[in-house]
């Protein structure tokens, strides 16, 4: 696999407090966190350029009802996809735009898949995405059982039905093929049936103890090339092991290592091919004293070109 040199980025921080989708309180923070973990400096201090377009608020829906009694905010859920969808294709424009959108709870991408969709469609180049969670976010509408809508964007970006009519037409679609997942570890059986036949690649933990990160992500990332296509990488909190991630609401044991996580972003950034990522699922009230804001910074940081060698000790 040939990669592309290494690029100076126009960095778009877009911040997404929304914490409709999740099933507690407290990351709607989470664009604050991130800010003042340093994120913007950061990135300039790689040689990127860095733009904070400020917090992306949703727009306003109708009322709606759904057979479905359990789902828990759905106007406002569809009022975020569909700012977040036009948000996402304005912010990608241009040569060497880099839109970081900084979460908020795992229900924004259905905005920013969409958009990011519809972007890549335009440039008529495949967009990929690498899918770092530990759930797979795979539920529609009827089989969510918690109604917590951070568990449908995969769902609804890839076309799944049961959307019309409660989320925005989206303006495209995101192709299933293109999608890698791994750290999976929490699947519901109504997710696990859908995946079988959806043509996602999913490594779960256990892929990962088995064979390790490289041997399951070259891959992919070598399709990535191949077919020139853009790259988004959406990372949620839970993908990382609640003990070095402790502020997070869907903590779930076993997630990838420091130096795992760490090697995946230094394997994106030898691509050249990341155009876009998410950081999802940060709740600033459960985590100790920044902790893990700083550690996702520190990744992003790793994915921009920053190598774990370059890091001061630290005594946390």
């Amino acid at each position: 696999m040939s990669y592309q040199k290494t690029k100076t980025k126009q960095c778009r921080l877009v911040g997404v407090p929304v914490q409709d989708g999740a099933g507690r309180l407290g990351c709607e923070m989470g664009p604050s966190a991130y800010r003042t973990a340093g994120i913007a400096k950061a990135l300039s201090d790689l040689g990127h350029s860095v733009t904070d377009l400020g917090n992306v608020a949703p727009l306003p829906q109708r009322p709606m009802s759904h057979g479905n009694a359990a789902l828990k905010f759905l106007p406002e859920v569809a009022g975020w996809t569909a700012a977040l969808s036009q948000v996402a294709f304005e912010a990608s424009a241009g040569q060497d735009a880099m839109p970081i959108f900084l979460g908020g709870d795992h229900s924004l991408a259905a905005g920013t898949l969409t958009g990011l969709a519809q972007r890549a469609a335009e440039m008529r180049r495949p967009l990929f995405v690498l899918w770092l969670d530990a759930h797979p976010d795979f539920h529609t509408l009827e089989t969510t059982e918690s109604g917590n809508l951070h568990g449908v964007p995969m769902a609804y970006a890839t076309g799944l039905a049961g959307f019309d009519g409660y989320f925005p037409p989206p303006p495209a679609r995101l192709d299933p093929h293109n999608v890698c997942m791994m750290g999976i570890r929490s699947v519901d059986p109504a997710e696990r049936r859908a995946l079988e036949t959806s043509g996602i690649t999913v490594h779960d933990m256990r892929k990962i103890d088995e064979h390790g990160i490289v041997a399951l992500l070259r891959p992919f990332l070598e399709r990535v090339v191949e077919a020139d296509g853009l790259l988004h990488v959406s990372l949620d909190v839970d993908f990382l092991d609640p003990g070095i991630a402790p502020g997070v609401g869907t903590t779930v044991p076993g997630g990838a290592t420091f130096r795992e996580a760490h090697l995946i972003m230094e394997m994106l950034h030898d691509t050249g091919m990341v155009s876009s990522v998410d950081l999802v699922e940060l709740n600033p009230f459960l985590d100790e004293r920044g902790r893990t804001a700083t550690l996702m910074v520190e990744l992003l940081a790793s994915l921009m070109g920053r190598r774990v060698l370059d890091y001061p000790t630290r005594s946390f």
